[in-house]
């Protein structure tokens, strides 16, 4: 490949690679190797063993078209031992040529088995040498490290904890440690689930076991750190800290930090801090966060319904369409991510309780009950039209369903003609069969 710009980048993202909370770094690396002339491209080898491989591929390019703009090629390795020379070669070609090489969520230990079996370590080790971006995020930023960390085996096969070798691609950069993502993960609620998934008890074994002067180098969940090896510059982006980690002692980049590689390199050899240049409040040792603190799709639920119970109690029914609007939009909008607990389903069960709650509050009586629900029931029909058009069938029958519990009746037109309605006679306070 002859690249575009020249820049040799490498971005470590801790988590939410296609959330709304990354898709900002996306497009600005994106910029800094080509722009709309840049190829960008997505590795699949560390989900490959998933059954829903071809959804998270889906989800992605989804992604990557509507929220940062740009298309998004599958350079497809998923099982190196079954792939014919003809996908091996396909796959090689497509990485060869990019600009911009991502990969992200599944397993670190397939993912390394896989990827030594290939030329892929050599490509994304050119790209970083002689120009172009990988962004790694999540499992298969795990492997860039000297040594890699078998999160499944030892979490949740109980297997003793142990290091893999690595690809050491962080050598590239002169950095020698051991990288770890969803440095800040607090899905355990009541068990520490920090250091992704490993806790501090387990920390502190993994530690022990490293070679000999080598650091651990961890990534906050949503958050990228961001290695311009050409400029020798280190940026943090997104909402956490990129944090180095020597004999149980942590020193911190948060986000907004500019420093220099040399001063990363001395935080991780011990041989120094850094000058850090902050485009927020600078701080350069940030205390942790509370172990109970709430995903950001999790957060944004919080305030949709904050907002819509604020509405009811008013009885603001402008309000609570436009909460559950706002939900709706939330949803969408991290409609790729993925989530690795139940999130998507809670979502969809908060957006259920709005409009029933919403259709309560509109049977409670009013002088006009049509008139007073009317907004509600405008905004719903609409949301359902939008279902149908994007072929959201079970959605769109949801809706329905949920209206006539509330006691409005949706007359579909023929031919497109589109919906009517009608409150169900009880709704509407007028005599009717019990």
């Amino acid at each position: 490949m002859d690249p575009v710009t020249g820049a040799r980048i490498l971005c470590v993202m801790g988590s939410g690679e296609t959330a709304p909370t990354m898709a900002p770094v996306h497009r600005e690396l994106i910029e800094r190797v080509g722009g709309d002339a840049a190829r960008a491209v997505l590795l699949d080898t560390p989900f490959g063993f998933q059954e829903n491989a071809d959804e998270l591929v889906a989800r992605a390019q989804e992604h990557f078209d509507r929220s940062i703009g740009h298309p998004l090629e599958l350079a497809s390795l998923r099982r190196a031992e079954t792939a014919t020379e003809v996908e091996r070669e396909a796959a090689y070609s497509r990485i060869h040529a990019a600009d911009y090489v991502f990969s992200g969520p599944g397993s670190p230990s397939y993912t390394l088995r896989q990827w030594r079996q290939t030329e892929v370590p050599g490509l994304l080790r050119d790209k970083l040498e002689q120009g172009g971006c990988v962004t790694l995020a999540s499992a298969a930023a795990i492997t860039l490290g000297i040594v890699s960390l078998p999160v499944y085996e030892i979490y949740k096969v109980g297997e003793p904890v142990h290091w893999l070798d690595g690809l050491d691609l962080l050598a590239v950069a002169g950095i020698r440690a051991a990288l770890i993502t969803h440095w800040d993960n607090a899905e355990g609620g009541t068990h520490d689930t920090r250091f992704c998934y490993m806790g501090e008890g387990r920390l502190t074994q993994l530690e022990s076991l490293l070679p000999d002067g080598v650091a651990i180098l961890g990534v906050d969940e949503h958050t990228a750190l961001i290695l311009d090896l050409g400029a020798e510059r280190v940026e943090v982006r997104g909402r956490g800290r990129a944090v180095v980690r020597r004999s149980g002692v942590e020193s911190s980049l948060p986000a907004g930090t500019e420093t220099t590689l040399g001063e990363l390199r001395a935080m991780l050899t011990g041989a120094g801090g850094p000058a850090a240049r902050s485009t927020v409040p600078a701080r350069v040792e940030v205390p942790p966060e509370p172990a109970g603190r709430e995903e950001p799709f999790m957060a944004l639920l919080g305030e949709r319904q904050d907002e819509f119970d604020r509405a009811r109690d008013r009885s603001d029914v402008a309000g609570m369409v436009a909460a559950i609007l706002g939900l709706e939009t939330t949803m969408a909008e991290w409609s790729s991510e993925t989530f690795s607990g139940d999130e998507r389903e809670r979502g969809r069960s908060l957006l259920r309780r709005m409009v029933t709650r919403l259709g309560e509050l509109a049977t409670e009586g009013a002088a006009d009950p049509r008139e007073r629900v009317a907004p509600f029931v405008e905004a719903m029909l609409a949301m359902r039209r939008q279902f149908r058009a994007e072929r959201r069938f079970d959605d769109a029958d949801h809706l329905r369903d949920l209206l006539t519990g509330c006691g409005i009746e949706v007359r579909d037109g023929h031919r497109g003609e589109g919906s009517g309605w009608e409150l169900a006679p009880r709704a509407a306070g007028r005599p009717g069969t019990p």
